[in-house]
């Protein structure tokens, strides 16, 4: 396996799934029966079912009306129009610097609560540690911005990488190729001098080849691990063998 890659100067990550392990549950009720309850400090009464409905309806509606080919949603704005549609006098009297962090005060609490599991997988660490002292690195996820800076800081990985593509900040998802673009052009790097590492075969394999970057997958036990006509240039289960595949030293 080793010197597997050829010609690489960039490498590039997924995170959920990749990188970082990390177990949701998005529409369980505790998120919206605490929202319901926080909304009612803030003048606005709404029953957990009546909030939970609205933010995936908004949800829904965001990827409906979206230009984008493959849309990503913004869980800020949802909060925003929740707060806005229900906001009384009692509301609208609060502090504006206040009223103005509600929603993103909202989405960060309610991923949290969501939250079930969040850390490293094996070897991650100390791979990345050696990549780092010879090679740029960069991160093209596809996350919430509201959370994805706070949950690469929580696993101490904030500092490995540069730049940050998340497709919260742009409206669409992986994998469309301009997420891939703006992680080359900011690292100066031509595609077939770099390789993406992911975990989903749709998102990570076949929206990195398509930009024409070198492919690694992941073998973690989340992502769709199949697409038409796509096949990774490289297979690993262990970020060690990413090591191997560069010709790198395995940290001893």
């Amino acid at each position: 396996m080793a010197g597997g890659l050829l010609g690489v100067r960039a490498v590039l990550f997924d995170v959920n799934g990749t990188l970082v392990e990390i177990h949701t549950e998005e529409g369980m009720e505790q998120i919206f029966r605490a929202a319901g309850h926080f909304l009612t400090y803030q003048g606005v009464d709404l029953r957990r079912g009546e909030v939970r409905d609205r933010y995936f309806e908004l949800l829904k509606e965001q990827q409906r009306t979206s230009s984008e080919k493959y849309p990503e949603f913004d869980s800020v704005a949802i909060w925003r129009t929740i707060l806005d549609e229900n906001a009384t006098a009692y509301t609208r009297a609060l502090p504006p610097e206040k009223y103005g962090q509600l929603p993103l005060f909202l989405a960060e609490m309610s991923r949290g609560i969501s939250r079930r599991r969040l850390r490293l997988y094996p070897h991650v660490r100390e791979v990345l540690n050696v990549l780092r002292t010879h090679l740029p690195l960069a991160v093209v996820t596809d996350a919430q911005a509201a959370n994805a800076m706070g949950e690469l800081h929580q696993v101490e990985l904030l500092d490995y990488f540069d730049p940050i593509v998340v497709s919260g900040d742009y409206g669409f998802r992986k994998p469309d190729p301009r997420l891939f673009r703006y992680a080359l052009n900011a690292l100066g790097v031509a595609a077939e001098d770099a390789v993406h590492v992911g975990n989903d075969m749709y998102r990570d394999i076949f929206g990195a080849q398509a930009v024409g970057l070198q492919t690694i997958m992941f073998d973690s036990d989340q992502g769709a691990k199949e697409h038409p006509d796509t096949a990774p240039d490289h297979t690993i289960s262990d970020h060690r063998e990413l090591l191997d595949l560069l010709g790198l030293p395995r940290p001893g």
